[in-house]
Parts: structure tokens; C-alpha cells; sequence
């Protein structure tokens, strides 16, 4: 497996923008989707003088910048060790406290979507309030099992960062077991978790987004890194 270092050496700055034109095409399509579903008027609810359509714009373009952010540092940091070259040791600290902000901001602003636009699901509130529950099971289960068998730092993406997250096995354990990307697939459950325990077609909406965008981002940003890490061992988790 080649170093870091040796990955650097050989790459360009046309490296950057591998896969970020699909990126950006896909993320238009989503958005687009998004915008039709999203029509029609708001309630009367309003949290911090907004309503819950502009909530749910929030929550879509706080997903979009996030994952935007991630794009670039970690073609960045694979490809010229920015933010090693910027914090030293202290590189992937860094990196959490930009990251885990909006990666929170993810649950809280469905969650927000969701009060406001309780109730509009329609159909039986018992049926979306259990398959809400169902959906937090596999969700909860999954962050349990990154912090246990994965860790957040490597989650962060520790692989771009320092030789030993790249040298670490396959994680197989738990939810591992059940998909090597189970952040991706698991995870996310619990956006449309939140939704259908509120009842909200518009935090629905959102939640569809951001699952949906996250595998965008799985196969235009970490797909190509993964290939660049781990050449024929690439691996999606």
C-alpha cells in the first residue's frame, strides 16, 4: 500500500476536482426534487420568526455546505496535506470541531422541519409514529457501533490524516456486519426517524435529501479517495 506521502507526490491539482462535476450535477438534480416536493404554502407554526419551509431550506443547504466542506478538505488533505501543513498534530482536532457543528445541525434542523410541520404526513399517526421508532433502532445502533468498533476520529476520516487509521482493519463488528458502509445506510435512518415520529411531510422531504446526498457524496468524494488509499482494497466504509 503506498504511503501518504508517495499518494502526494503523485498527484496533481487536476486530482482536486475528481468527480465534482457529477457532484455537482446530482446535487442541482436533489435540490430541484427537493424545491418541487417542498411547494405549497407553510403552517402557521414559526420558530425563530421562520416557517417551517425556510426551516427545511436551512436544514438542506446546512447539508449541501457540509458536505461541500468535507469535498474540499479532504481532497486537500489527501493530495497536498493542508491541514496537516496548517495544524500540525493537531490537524484532525481541528478538522472535528469544523466538522461535528454541522454534522449535528443535520438532526436538530429535521427536528425543527418536523415540529413545525407536525401532523402533515397525514394517514394514521400510529403507523408513521412505529415506523418512526422502527427506523431509530438500526440509527441508534449504527452511531453506537462507530463509537465502539470504528472510532469518530477515523469516521472523521482519519485514513486522509495519519498512516495508522489506513493500516486499520476491516471493521466487521455490529452494524459493520450488516453493510461496510453502515453510517451511510443505518445512520440516516434516523432523519426519517425524526420525520415520521413528527408526522411531517416536509421533514420527510429533507430527510430524503440528506440520505440521498450523502451517497453523492460517497461516490464522487470518498469513492475516488478510497481508490487512491487503498487502490484494488478500496473499501466504502
Amino acid at each position: 500500500m503506498a504511503t501518504l506521502e508517495s499518494i502526494r507526490s503523485r498527484s496533481g491539482w487536476r486530482d482536486l476536482a475528481e468527480g465534482q462535476g457529477q457532484h455537482l450535477i446530482l446535487g442541482v438534480f436533489l435540490m430541484a426534487g427537493a424545491a418541487w416536493f417542498l411547494q405549497g404554502e407553510a403552517g402557521a407554526r414559526r420558530f425563530l420568526g421562520m416557517d417551517s419551509v425556510t426551516w427545511a431550506w436551512i436544514s438542506i443547504g446546512l447539508a449541501v455546505a457540509h458536505q461541500a466542506m468535507v469535498a474540499v478538505v479532504f481532497r486537500l488533505q489527501l493530495h497536498t496535506g493542508f491541514m496537516t501543513r496548517l495544524f500540525g498534530a493537531r490537524d484532525l482536532r481541528v478538522w472535528g470541531r469544523m466538522f461535528f457543528p454541522l454534522l449535528i445541525a443535520r438532526p436538530v434542523t429535521v427536528l425543527i422541519v418536523g415540529v413545525l410541520d407536525r401532523g402533515s404526513l397525514g394517514g394514521p399517526g400510529w403507523a408513521s409514529l412505529g415506523l418512526g421508532l422502527v427506523l431509530l433502532v438500526p440509527a441508534a445502533y449504527t452511531m453506537y457501533c462507530v463509537k465502539r468498533y470504528f472510532s469518530f476520529e477515523r469516521a472523521l476520516g482519519g485514513d486522509h490524516f495519519h498512516e495508522r487509521y489506513r493500516r486499520m482493519p476491516i471493521v466487521r463488528q455490529g452494524a459493520f456486519g450488516w453493510s461496510q458502509n453502515a453510517m451511510y445506510t443505518f445512520g440516516f435512518m434516523g432523519l426519517w426517524a425524526i420525520a415520521l415520529i413528527c408526522g411531517s411531510w416536509q421533514a420527510l422531504i429533507v430527510a430524503a435529501f440528506q440520505h440521498a446526498y450523502i451517497w453523492v457524496h460517497m461516490y464522487t468524494v470518498e469513492g475516488p479517495d478510497m481508490r487512491w488509499l487503498y487502490g484494488d482494497e478500496a473499501r466504502p466504509d
